[in-house]
């Protein structure tokens, strides 16, 4: 656990300089103004990849109602298994977040907050018993109907980097380029986050995992020992997901080893290296220091030094739970600003 203290390398100079700029660049106290608050907007889109209706959140940062035309980046935050749209705002505070921050000099973005049901944001192995699932589903408050949760066509990888991706470009004023466009995201949207990087460099620069399901065939020692080790068998992941989790994440990823494999972000970004991928998309990792999914963070850190494309990364103090993403948000948010302002294309 590294003596429950952060540990950051390689985030580096320009990393440190931005979190104290953005907490010292706001006004003093003698004339500090009224923070300026974005609004939330509510998008309903039909996803083509799903066969369903849709519903993101959007932050739309204060100047958006009063800048004419002007555009603005664009972030994407994913919430994890058994959330929804309002995740990032509800339970994570997410706006309140942003306004401080943009208060503080953060520059301008949009940041969209989609429902994933609990899809993991990939294509499914296999097709749901959509019937089966409308039948047995139970409503939480506020969240999905059986209609729009009980997917046709699970393909949760297209319908957030094409279908969100163009229902947001067509409705609000976004710079519509792959270099001003990130993601990040929590838990099942931490894998959800760097997986679809890896797999869409086209259409996002960046992306940052929270706490992430980053390796997910990971069944190596605890604490991680350097050497990143794999499930060899179906029989071998089923043990290590346990009665309770297997169900949720079997119909996503399949029961054998290779659709396994072919989802990894380790081996998405191994292809990205070995067909010397134009855009290869900057990773950010963190992971609380008593969270169970630790030792995968560390295994995809090695995995990427290894490959020639070393994470930012942090370890603090915390456990699997809001207080720690909470907290923590704002360093993503603060790391993935600095990706879309760094110039790159």
């Amino acid at each position: 656990m590294h003596g429950g203290r952060a540990v950051s390398a390689p985030l580096g100079r320009t990393w440190a300089t931005l979190l104290i700029g953005i907490a010292t660049i706001g006004p003093s106290a003698s004339d500090a103004q009224p923070v300026r608050r974005g609004a939330i907007d509510t998008l309903t889109f039909w996803s083509q990849s799903l066969g369903s209706t849709k519903r993101a959140l959007v932050w739309l940062p204060p100047s958006y109602a009063t800048a004419g035309e002007r555009r603005f980046p664009s972030l994407y935050y994913l919430h994890g298994l058994w959330g929804s749209e309002r995740d990032w705002t509800v339970q994570g505070g997410l706006d309140v977040t942003l306004d401080s921050l943009s208060g503080a000099g953060l520059p301008e973005m949009i940041v969209v907050m989609p429902d994933g049901d609990d899809g993991w944001y990939t294509t499914w192995n296999r097709l749901p018993d959509v019937a089966s699932c409308r039948r047995d589903f139970t409503p939480r408050p506020g969240d999905d109907t059986a209609d729009d949760y009980c997917v046709p066509w699970p393909h949760y990888d297209d319908y957030i980097a094409r279908d969100l991706v163009a229902a947001v470009d067509a409705r609000y004023r976004t710079e519509a380029s792959r270099s001003r466009r990130a993601i990040a995201g929590l838990s099942m949207g931490g894998y959800g986050a760097v997986s679809l990087a890896l797999q869409y460099p086209d259409v996002f620069h960046a992306a940052a995992s929270h706490s992430g399901v980053v390796s997910p065939s990971y069944t190596g020692g605890h604490p991680f020992e350097g050497t990143p080790r794999y499930a060899a068998s179906g029989a071998a992941l089923q043990e290590s997901y346990g009665e309770r989790m297997w169900p949720l994440i079997s119909p996503a990823f399949g029961s054998d080893t290779a659709a396994w494999f072919a989802r990894d972000p380790a081996r998405l970004m191994q292809r990205l290296v070995e067909r010397k991928a134009r855009h290869i998309p900057a990773i950010f990792l963190d992971c609380g220091t008593e969270d169970g999914l630790i030792d995968q963070a560390r295994a995809l850190r090695a995995e990427l030094e290894r490959l020639g494309h070393p994470p930012a990364y942090a370890e603090w103090p915390g456990k699997h739970d809001w207080p720690y993403w909470r907290v923590h948000a704002r360093e993503s948010l603060a790391w993935l600003a600095r990706q879309l302002s760094s110039g790159a294309t």
